[in-house]
């Protein structure tokens, strides 16, 4: 198959599915058999300093394979799906290259769908950006997303009500065109292609993904979580920033600020990680081209991979 410029597109691999299903396990694991490099789209694993809370591949499994687009930005610096594809399509060039196999390991759906098919360009104008931006200092987020709510519910259900950057994105698209940000997602309909991928999704049983989590979130704890979150307060980090208001951050500095107790903190951090589960679950769900496996299916997983790379 070849782009609308008559090359040849590139082949991928990529491992998707919810948090704590297994994904950086079977990530190296292709790795290894098929020369493969990793490129990370977890939209939180490329700020250094969150370490523990996101569950970034540890400096061991880093020096078994080369990573890519990972702990890389400062926290304070922005980050989005449009950077995402621009530095990853760099990446993915390099990794060909050398005549190596990128296998895109993450759970940021949309950041894989941008890569995958493009995002449609809409121009906003710098008046109407900065006027939103101050609109969200003065008023707060969560006014914002409430008038998200009411001009584009369709996209509003998609977005996390923390998630400062998307609701500002699906803002500027409705006041720039005049539409929702919904629609037009929808008549680009994310058709073009730019790579050939093979999209391996794992997934387990509820209950047993959730005994997971749980199980991760104590693991998070006793591996030092709290101090790593008072860490970034002590370098000055706004509490407020996209990165600190993810999972278990968020909660940690709740409880820091006396806003919770210690257990009522750990208590929802583990209720929010089975929801964002259900979430990325529900997302790759829709997407008929990812093949399912179980974790503990590597073999299966590589048989596939050999075919798509024949």
């Amino acid at each position: 198959m070849k782009n609308a410029s008559g090359e040849s597109l590139k082949k991928l691999v990529a491992v998707v599915g919810p948090t704590g299903v297994g994904k950086t396990e079977t990530g190296l694991f292709l790795a290894e058999r098929f020369s493969g490099e990793i490129v990370n789209f977890d939209s939180v694993q490329v700020y250094k300093y969150l370490d523990i809370g996101t569950a970034k591949p540890s400096a061991f499994e880093r020096s078994r394979v080369p990573h890519h687009l990972i702990d890389f930005l400062e926290p304070d610096e922005p980050f989005n799906a449009a950077r995402f594809v621009e530095l990853a399509d760099q990446v993915i060039d390099e990794i060909t290259a050398r005549g190596h196999l990128p296998i895109l390991v993450g759970g940021t759906g949309l950041y894989l769908k941008a890569l995958l098919h493009g995002l449609f360009p809409v121009e906003v104008p710098e008046e109407l950006r900065a006027r939103l931006k101050e609109r969200l200092e003065q008023e707060g987020l969560s006014l914002l997303y409430e008038e998200l709510k009411k001009v584009d519910p369709e996209a509003a259900a998609k977005i996390h009500p923390h998630d400062g950057v998307r609701i500002l994105r699906a803002l500027e698209v409705y006041y720039a065109t005049g539409r929702p940000f919904s629609a037009l997602a929808r008549e680009h309909a994310f058709a073009s292609r730019r790579y050939l991928v093979l999209k391996v999704g794992l997934t387990l049983p509820r209950e047993e993904l959730y005994r997971r989590l749980e199980a991760r979130v104590d693991r998070m704890l006793s591996e030092g979580l709290l101090e790593e979150v008072k860490e970034l307060l002590a370098r000055g980090y706004s509490p407020t920033l996209k990165p600190l208001q993810s999972i278990g951050y968020r909660h940690m500095i709740a409880y820091l600020q006396g806003k919770l107790s210690f257990e009522e903190a750990v208590r929802l951090m583990k209720r929010d990680t089975r929801h964002y589960a259900k979430r990325q679950l529900t997302w790759f769900r829709a997407d008929p081209e990812i093949v399912w496996f179980q974790p503990n299916e590597k073999e299966q997983i590589a048989h596939k991979v050999q075919e798509f790379l024949v």
